[in-house]
Formats: C-alpha cells, sequence, structure tokens
C-alpha cells in the first residue's frame, strides 16, 4: 500500500459568467420560485392541447370536444362527449378457451354468429378493438368475459349483438 500522500492547500474554484443571475435569484428565493412558476405556466400554454376549432381562428362550442355548453332547461352547464371517444365494454364471448389465448394489449376482431332456423349468418361486429381486461373465467359452460377498449358507437353495437348472437374473437 503506498503512502499517504497529503493534498495541498488551495482556493475555491469561482465561475463567474456562467449564470449571471444566479447569486441574485439565490439571494431571493420566492423572486425565484415566481420566476420558476411563471416560466412553468408559459411553457404549459404554449404546449398545451390544440382544438381543430380554436386553430383556425373561431371556436364552436357546440362541435368542440369537452367544452361546456349550456343545457337547455338547467343553468348548470353540460359537457359534449367526442363522438369518436373511446369507452369499455365487458363482452361475453361464447367459447372460454379462445378468452384463456388473450392478453391485455390484443387487438381483436367480434364477430356475432347468428342463430337462425335457416342456418347461421356471421357478421364482424367490431374490428381492432384493444382487450384492456381479461377476468378469471367462471366454471362452467357460459363462455367468459373479456373488457375491450371500442369507440362508443361500436359498444352500442357490441351490446347490441351479445343479446341476439353469439360471439367470437379473431386475434390480429
Amino acid at each position: 500500500m503506498p503512502p499517504p500522500c497529503e493534498v495541498p492547500h488551495f482556493d475555491p474554484v469561482r465561475v463567474r459568467g456562467a449564470l449571471p443571475f444566479a447569486g441574485r435569484l439565490v439571494r431571493h428565493r420566492r423572486r425565484a420560485v415566481a420566476v420558476g412558476l411563471a416560466v412553468t405556466a408559459a411553457a404549459l400554454v404554449a404546449a398545451g392541447p390544440r382544438d381543430t376549432d380554436r386553430s383556425r381562428g373561431h371556436p364552436d362550442p357546440a362541435t368542440s370536444a369537452g367544452t361546456p355548453v349550456a343545457s337547455g332547461g338547467d343553468d348548470r352547464p353540460v359537457r359534449q362527449r367526442r363522438a369518436g371517444a373511446t369507452v369499455t365494454a365487458p363482452v361475453r364471448i361464447a367459447d372460454a378457451a379462445t378468452v384463456r389465448l388473450l392478453r391485455p394489449g390484443d387487438r381483436v376482431d367480434v364477430i356475432a354468429a347468428e342463430e337462425t332456423v335457416s342456418g347461421g349468418e356471421a357478421r364482424v361486429v367490431a374490428r381492432g378493438a384493444r382487450v384492456t381486461e381479461v377476468p378469471e373465467p367462471p366454471d362452467g359452460d357460459g363462455g367468459a368475459l373479456v373488457v375491450l377498449s371500442v369507440p362508443r358507437d361500436t359498444a352500442a353495437g357490441l351490446a347490441g349483438a351479445s343479446a341476439t348472437a353469439r360471439l367470437a374473437v379473431t386475434v390480429w
């Protein structure tokens, strides 16, 4: 082991000119916090969500999503929902074994098989639906539940199809 060496004494290093106002801001902390908040607020406003109608210069409260608009008989504003907003829809698939193959994040097509006297007819109810959750299937042959993320209009079609037909999925 080498013998210890002594570090010579030297004056502290001071960097000048790097941030000219840094010393003053440290001394005036309230101002530093106020400046930081102002810069953050300006950045948030500059990077905020852009509405397509506002970018053209004329906001339309009836068509802009999430904008409060006055309701007919009440004084409280009501938020408009976007037509293409995604919702989660629980769907019972007829074959529980198929559902066990699914994982959250998978993309599936949902097919409704209508059972009629003259035969069966199949139609695609939802295309490219994202699987968000696969609950544990109960024991029995009643199918299995899967939770899908779909547009609002498609969710209504899924609910109607599940009442009249057996549903199946195809995985992408």
